[in-house]
């Protein structure tokens, strides 16, 4: 390929990687992409050709795209709701405007590095507005191609000033498309070992990204309030809310990821009545946010969080007692939900959970009456539909305890009711048009209609909002939490136990886990998911606090070999010390020559064994084989003339010198080895006619110079 076709087209590639960075972070929709492409192809058709724009065209419109962004954008010509931060939305699409510009544009050498300036600026920015491991292969792709095309550029630049003329580039040069990508990625290589343990050593500030947006949704989600009523159907929203990674694989399975409880009903809305109480970090990085009732049944989540509506609420397995990240405070209601002060970020933590449950046994014989303390669980809204009550107590006439007529309640909605996400219950007690003529709801509905029912008979509860399930990624060992995973559910109190217990009302139909599907999309998307989980733990939301836990894994991982190389080496000297024993014949005289055999045999052993490495050793040199392994997956450059002087070398130990006045030619031809003429006119082409020589010539030049090793012919006319 010509070269200054290939850095042209290389150059253009880089422009096109840093377009790629910014769409594949949500930036735009397909219209700016569509647009900036055929601005390239315009561009590629257009260079060298009287319809460019001029220098002086070109920095003319550069000066006024400024001002001309800033009036659209205040006069709201510019559309920017697709994305989440207005003002990077504007930045994104300035930045392409100016490189369109300079793509129409007669390009000088520093035009080119404005281009790449303005591509570097885009992959920038992109990582700002991007969590998606998309970026990631995204920004690859653009650290080879940017590598390339710096390289290009300065052998460009290097041939102009060899030539002493801008416009002139060594025509005929021809670029070696196979090596420069493979000098890319060395150099990546290179900087990349040096680059990523700064990475991982350098201090963190700050959050993961802009945030997400702040739209009004209209879909399934978490919320901090349970509103009955309304009509429509709820949309199931697949947008990820959080990936959680437990310690013990098998926990993954049926999650209950608790956000918020509420206690106060006013027949159409649940909302809780507790004050905050602010918590703040201990000694040992941590929050204590509970004390644990045994060491037994703790589980540890690591979560990382996306941005939710107005909901600055951490989400944890029941019981949260200690909280791990990078708070300094956090916020604690009565009722156990656990808040920070910010949402605009996307965080990571830590949650230490007690999922330790009395058993039922327990729960059954639990009498003990509640206190005060406990009556806004029991309150009711001034006025309810008697029915309720009536059917509340008919279900539970047969139970003699709490615990029992909440088992009663629950099986009752699951199985006499079904689920649906079309909200047709309504009125002014939605609750009772759900329970005596829909029958159909949501989880919304199950859970207010047990809460309310059990109230009714004097058994404390309360209604709790998180998120139910998800999707398990096996390659990634974490499980995704979506939109449509949002849950309600009840807990009932046992005062002996003081103890908070999880039912669960809404039938099984309800589960709306998305699950992988099988085949090749199926194993694409599991593996797509496990990248971009990847690059979310280790580069979007590695902070201090991450930084901590990896060089406590170093810690522990060299303790860890401290102490097996201590242990092996004090096998070892028990093994040495019995035998020494048994030589100075502790053991008896019989033990005494077995001991010493055993010595001999394991000397023996020993010296066979160097004996016979120094033979394969030397088997390897003799043969060559690094040298061939080598020849094969590197192709010799032009003008490598190595073996001609290794002839020279075996012809000078054999007698034969080359006289000054002689050319290789002369030479060979005064020596009647055929092998000699053959190394000559092989010299001769690599040499002189810029012939590159293949890995089975190689081959055959190692066989001809072991040829002349071999042969019998007198050098007696050439000494």
């Amino acid at each position: 390929m010509n070269f200054e076709t290939f850095f042209r087209l290389i150059s253009y590639s880089a422009v096109f990687c840093g377009l790629l960075s910014l769409w594949v972070s949500g930036s735009f929709g397909i219209v700016v992409p569509l647009v900036f492409i055929s601005v390239l192809i315009a561009a590629w058709i257009l260079e060298d050709s009287k319809w460019q724009l001029s220098e002086k065209w070109g920095t003319a419109l550069i000066v006024l795209a400024l001002p001309a962004f800033i009036v659209g954008w205040r006069l709201g010509w510019l559309s920017i709701a697709e994305i989440d931060t207005a003002i990077a939305g504007v930045l994104a699409r300035l930045i392409l405007a100016l490189s369109a510009i300079k793509l129409l544009q007669q390009k000088s050498s520093r035009d080119w590095v404005f281009l790449y300036l303005m591509s570097f600026f885009e992959v920038m920015l992109g990582a700002g507005l991007s969590i998606s491991g998309l970026y990631l292969l995204s920004f690859l792709l653009y650290l080879l191609v940017m590598v390339c095309a710096i390289i290009t550029f300065e052998i460009r630049k290097t041939a102009i000033v060899a030539n002493r003329s801008p416009a002139v580039v060594a025509p005929n040069i021809q670029i070696p498309a196979g090596r420069l990508p493979v000098t890319s990625i060395v150099l990546i290589a290179f900087i990349s070992s040096l680059a990523v343990p700064l990475f991982f050593m350098l201090p963190r500030v700050g959050g993961a990204g802009f945030g997400g947006g702040k739209n009004e949704r209209t879909r399934s989600g978490f919320s901090e309030t349970v509103t009955l009523g309304g009509t429509g159907e709820i949309q199931e929203s697949d947008a990820i809310v959080m990936r959680v990674k437990l310690d013990k694989q098998s926990e993954h399975g049926n999650l209950y990821l608790r956000g918020i409880a509420l206690d106060t009903f006013d027949n159409s809305a649940w909302r809780r009545s507790s004050v905050k109480e602010l918590l703040e970090k201990g000694e040992r990085d941590t929050i204590q946010i509970d004390n644990a009732s045994s060491r037994e049944n703790l589980s540890i989540q690591t979560v990382y969080l996306e941005p939710l509506l107005d909901t600055p609420v951490l989400f944890a397995l029941p019981r949260a007692i200690v909280v791990q990240g990078n708070f300094s405070m956090l916020y604690k209601d009565l009722y156990g939900a656990i808040s920070f002060p910010s949402t605009s970020e996307r965080v990571s933590y830590k949650v230490l959970s007690d999922r330790s449950t009395p058993p039922p046994a327990k729960l059954r014989a639990d009498h003990k009456p509640y206190s005060s303390q406990q009556n806004n669980y029991l309150q009711l809204p001034r006025t309810i539909d008697p029915r309720i009550g009536d059917l509340a107590e008919r279900i539970t006439a047969g139970s003699t305890n709490r615990y029992d007529q909440a088992k009663a309640i629950e099986n009752y909605l699951q199985t006499s009711f079904g689920y649906t996400l079309q909200r047709r219950a309504g009125g002014s007690e939605p609750l009772a048009d759900f329970l005596f003529n829909v029958r159909e709801g949501h989880c919304e509905y199950f859970a207010t209609a047990m809460a309310v029912m059990l109230r009714t008979q004097g058994i404390a509860t309360r209604v709790v909002n998180g998120f139910h399930g998800g999707e398990y990624n096996d390659a990634a060992d974490v499980t995704i939490v979506r939109e449509r995973n949002a849950h309600a559910w009840v807990e009932v109190y046992f005062p002996s136990d003081n103890a908070w217990v999880l039912f669960d009302p809404t039938p099984a139909a309800s589960l709306n886990a998305l699950g992988l599907s099988d085949g090749l999309a199926g194993t694409f998307r599991k593996y797509a998911d496990a990248l971009e989980t990847f690059w979310i733990q280790y580069f979007v939301a590695f902070d201090d606090q991450e930084q901590r836990s990896l060089a406590r894994s170093v810690r522990s991982g060299m303790a860890d070999f401290q102490v097996a190389g201590t242990v092996y080496l004090g096998i070892f000297k028990d093994i040495i010390g019995s035998w020494w024993a048994e030589v100075k014949g502790a053991e008896g005289g019989q033990a005494r020559l077995t001991a010493i055999a055993k010595g001999i045999g394991v000397l023996f052993a020993v010296i066979f064994l160097c004996v016979l490495a120094r033979w394969l050793f030397r088997w390897v040199l003799r043969w060559g084989i690094w040298q061939k392994l080598g020849r094969r997956f590197k192709a010799p450059a032009p003008g490598m003339v190595e073996f001609y002087e290794k002839m020279q070398e075996i012809l000078a130990e054999r007698g034969f010198h080359r006289k000054p006045f002689q050319t290789p030619v002369e030479f060979a031809a005064s020596i009647e080895i055929p092998e000699v003429v053959r190394i000559t006119e092989m010299y001769n082409g690599v040499r002189f006619g810029k012939q590159e020589i293949s890995p089975g010539q190689f081959d055959e030049i190692d066989q001809w110079l072991r040829g002349i090793k071999s042969s019998e012919v007198a050098a007696s006319s050439n000494r």
